[in-house]
């Protein structure tokens, strides 16, 4: 059977945050699994980083492992740090930029 999380040995555990790396001016990731109904993806946002404001067609949950972010949503803006999380609604404008160099685990789902 093929495995539908990709990236990290299966039945074995692993440390989310040490799955990608901070690099210098970068945001980094590592995709775990890409569906048509589901992504999940672990970014690393050196401090300074971030993305622009966008609207998505799935629900975005973001859960911070380490660091803190300052993530927008329809014009308001929240902050976020290890071990917190957040939903970004879809059809919702949001972006989300670094308070400090930060990792977190984005899960985004829609309609298959």
């Amino acid at each position: 059977m093929a495995k539908l999380i990709k990236n990290v040995d299966h039945s074995v555990p692993f440390v989310l945050a040490d799955l990608v790396e901070y690099q210098k001016g970068k945001v980094a990731s590592l995709t775990l699994a890409q569906k048509p109904g589901v992504g999940v993806t672990v970014f690393a946002f050196d401090e300074g980083e971030g993305v622009s404001t966008h609207s998505a067609p799935g629900d975005a949950m973001a859960v911070i492992l380490d660091g803190e972010a300052e993530i927008t949503i329809d014009g308001k803006p929240f902050r976020a740090k290890a071990g917190e999380g957040i939903v970004m609604p879809a059809g919702v404008p949001h972006g989300v930029k670094s308070v400090t160099r930060f990792k977190m685990l984005l899960t985004v789902v829609k309609e298959g």
